[in-house]
């Protein structure tokens, strides 16, 4: 049931006992969906490696019935969180877990996070070590029948939110295309995506009913100037992206969903972090993610970029520029989160 080296590689200690007395609702009302169809009851699958199963041989209404999910779920239900990791997950991160996890849990999955295909325009080397698109062949083919399997699950299932991307790019994804086509007929789904931008006013020419069901729309950005930018999202253009962040102003009103920009703090552009603060502001954003980097196994020698790592040459000058963005925080138009930071200052 519970494969303990997913927790030795992880680090994860699952004797320990967190006594949290409030209940986090995600392994009752999410499901991640990875690359290779297996499912895990969190937002990360880092932050809680257990799958329950896989899609390419069950249906998901069946794994959220079995014996390894109602485990998990009592893990938390109990307060000792035993599985969670509390060195990466957010909401453990934060001063007081506790008040991120308002509300009633539900035994219904309400929250879909799509993880199936990296696909992607740019090569950023924090992500990858070349470009990937899937274009044809039997990983496509079976990437579409987990698709349809979620497509007729959640079309039983009642008002259900889906986030694509975080692992490639909606946009260019034919997996995530189809998608978007067997959705959109639905009136139960409202979305949000995570995507690099560049191919936003392309896209919405062909897709603007799909742009209807968003309630928000994350960026990926890495860079506060050209040259940062094109040099952490490889295939970038910086002319091309604002000009995409220019059209995002003009269609956010009329479908009513928020901006979210997001920036992977690493060597290359910790001295931009107040930058993109305020060029977040400067678009009108809502929110503005500050993300501690992760280790994906693309970068020679990890911890050399890895700033908020305390054995890094630059970690002091890292925690003069974080303490610069937590002095502005309050000052401007638009919200800063970065909870994967820990409290450093």
């Amino acid at each position: 049931m519970i494969n303990q080296r997913l927790f030795d590689h992880f680090s994860i200690d699952t004797t320990k006992n967190l006594g949290l007395r409030a209940t986090c609702p995600r392994p009752f009302d999410t499901v991640l969906v990875d690359r290779n169809g297996s499912c895990f009851v969190c937002e990360c699958s880092s932050w809680l490696p257990q799958s329950i199963g896989n899609l390419q041989i069950s249906e998901l209404g069946d794994l959220l019935n079995n014996a390894t999910h109602a485990h998990l779920k009592q893990s938390i239900k109990d307060g000792t969180y035993r599985y969670c990791n509390e060195k990466h997950c957010s909401y453990l991160l934060d001063d007081r877990p506790q008040d991120k996890f308002k509300g009633e849990t539900a035994d219904r999955v309400k929250f879909i996070r799509l993880g199936l295909d990296d696909s992607c325009n740019l090569r950023c080397p924090s992500c990858r070590t070349q470009k990937i698109f899937l274009s044809s062949g039997v990983q496509l083919r079976r990437k579409m029948m987990i698709i349809d399997k979620l497509v007729n699950f959640i079309t039983q299932n009642g008002d259900t939110h889906v986030h694509v991307g975080s692992d490639g790019d909606p946009f260019v994804s034919l997996v995530y295309r189809y998608f978007f086509r067997k959705i959109r007929p639905l009136e139960n789904v409202t979305l949000s995506l995570q995507t690099n931008g560049l191919l936003i006013k392309k896209m919405y020419q062909r897709n603007r009913d799909i742009f209807d069901k968003l309630t928000e729309l994350n960026v990926s950005i890495d860079g506060a100037s050209q040259q940062t930018y094109e040099s952490l999202r490889v295939g970038g253009n910086w002319s091309i992206l604002r000009d995409n962040l220019e059209f995002l102003q003009s269609i956010k009103k009329d479908h009513r969903f928020k901006i979210v920009f997001h920036y992977v703090i690493q060597r290359a552009n910790y001295t931009e972090m107040t930058d993109m603060v305020h060029m977040a502001e400067h678009f009108r954003a809502d929110k503005v993610w500050l993300n501690k980097i992760t280790d994906w196994n693309t970068m020679d020698n990890f911890p050399e970029h890895d700033v908020t790592n305390a054995n890094n040459v630059s970690h002091l000058h890292y925690r003069s520029e974080l303490m610069r963005v937590r002095g502005i925080a309050n000052e401007v138009d638009v919200k800063v989160e970065m909870p994967t930071l820990g409290h450093e200052t």
